[in-house]
């Protein structure tokens, strides 16, 4: 099979198995007692992304191939994610202790890959004479459409214990409000667990002379920090984080809450009914403005490509504070899940590129667990806690008949919240452009 379309089958993968749960979690969070955790559900990602990327990124350097590195870590979030879904399945409101643990678990042992799986391919296309910059953003591009297949998967997948259908309309059943959504995330982490050894071999760049302490344990990464010019990518990469897992955690609760509305012509929409279908455009979005990325990273620079990504994401948050389900305001929902495209890959994929070229081979794994630690473990951390923080100070769950049904959602003075994080992005945004000179820093 053709190298490119291994890897390309391999992010596929990678990705398929994030998207079955990170947009929908929140709903079945708040169905099964869950509601007032699902800031720390999402910072946990944050949390374990300060360290374990870093860790597994040391392993994948100094003394296993990344492949196999990356192959494990998905055997072991596999497991403990099917572990989340047996307790959801046993229990209509599970332990909260253990729920909580086993879900910790599995995601300590996910972030890693991301950053694992970029580092497999960059270097089996190195090895096999290709361009990074030219030749990974198509593959990565097979990354959001695994994302997008299982949102739209758990999205209109209904198992009632019996019986196994599709649909577009409601039901209490669908994937994206149970269980269910943990059971399609781990069953494919064992796939993508015995694809990674199928995958050629990515030799251990091996450092003649002595080693020190530091570079034994991959620490010398943090010596990118000396340089200005990664030393203020790595602390504005922080700062953007923050703004990653907001929509994830709150789009489908905030889309959702619109069933809750007493106009009858939001309540039954489509977008109401079907959320992570709709925020499903977002990973539309992402495939194409992947493919884009060589040309902005040529024709405007990394500073240039992450100011469109940061103002983007003023747009991202500012459009869900003035739309709705309904017609017109939906428009406004559809422009603001088109600009998370730019927000999200000209920052994430441009970022790891970036992290690339500016390294020495015997770090680039430490390096890009680094970068992700900045990004998904500190920032996102700070930023998830935040905005819960924020959100659950103007919104709470509240119990709503729907249909006949009583149904839990996130209601409150949500045009507040998002207007807060668009201020905050726009700030951020206008810091970056006065501060960041790496045209200055390499001449």
């Amino acid at each position: 099979m053709n190298i490119k379309l291994r890897l390309a089958v391999m992010n596929f993968l990678e990705f398929a198995v994030w998207g079955a749960y990170l947009t929908c979690m929140s709903n079945y969070l708040g169905k099964a007692g869950l509601g007032a955790e699902v800031p720390w559900f999402y910072a946990i990602q944050g949390i374990v992304s300060i360290f374990m990327p870093t860790l597994m990124g040391i392993v994948a350097d100094k003394y296993m191939q990344p492949q196999r590195v990356l192959g494990l870590c998905h055997f072991l979030a596999g497991a403990f994610m099917l572990c989340c879904w047996w307790m959801g399945m046993n229990n209509s409101t599970p332990d909260k202790a253990m729920f909580i643990t086993l879900y910790t678990l599995s995601v300590a042992f996910y972030m890693p890959t991301i950053a694992l799986a970029n580092t497999t391919a960059f270097s089996i296309l190195t090895r096999n004479g290709m361009d990074t910059v030219k030749d990974f953003p198509p593959i990565r591009v097979l990354g959001t459409v695994g994302f997008i297949a299982t949102m739209w998967f758990v999205n209109c997948a209904v198992w009632d214990g019996s019986s196994f259908m599709f649909t577009l309309g409601e039901n209490a059943h669908k994937f994206q409000y149970t269980y269910m959504q943990f059971f399609v995330s781990g069953l494919l982490s064992f796939v993508l667990f015995a694809y990674c050894f199928t995958l050629p071999a990515c030799p251990l760049v091996k450092k003649e002379g002595k080693t020190s302490l530091a570079e034994s344990f991959g620490l010398n990464a943090f010596k990118l920090f000396k340089t200005r010019k990664m030393a203020m990518f790595f602390i504005f990469s922080a700062l953007l984080g923050m703004c990653l897992q907001v929509t994830n955690g709150y789009a489908g609760p905030f889309i959702t809450s619109f069933k809750g509305s007493i106009d009858e012509a939001v309540a039954n929409s489509f977008a109401a009914n079907n959320a992570t279908l709709l925020t499903s455009i977002s990973q539309m979005s992402e495939a194409l403005c992947i493919l884009m990325i060589p040309f902005c990273l040529k024709k405007f620079g990394i500073k240039g490509v992450m100011l469109m990504s940061m103002f983007a994401w003023v747009f991202r948050f500012g459009f869900f504070g003035v739309g709705n389900p309904a017609m017109p305001g939906v428009v406004f929902f559809i422009l603001s899940c088109i600009v998370y495209g730019v927000a999200f890959d000209f920052f994430n994929v441009s970022g790891g590129i970036f992290v690339d070229q500016e390294c020495e081979p015997s770090i680039k794994a430490s390096a890009q667990g680094l970068f992700m630690m900045m990004t998904n473990g500190v920032g996102a951390t700070v930023g998830t806690l935040a905005a819960g923080a924020i959100i659950n100070s103007f919104c709470s769950w509240q119990d709503v008949e729907v249909n006949g049904v009583q149904q839990s959602f996130l209601l409150g003075d949500w045009q507040t919240c998002w207007f807060i994080f668009a201020g905050f992005a726009l700030v951020v945004g206008v810091a970056f452009a006065l501060v960041f000179h790496p045209e200055k820093a390499r001449k």
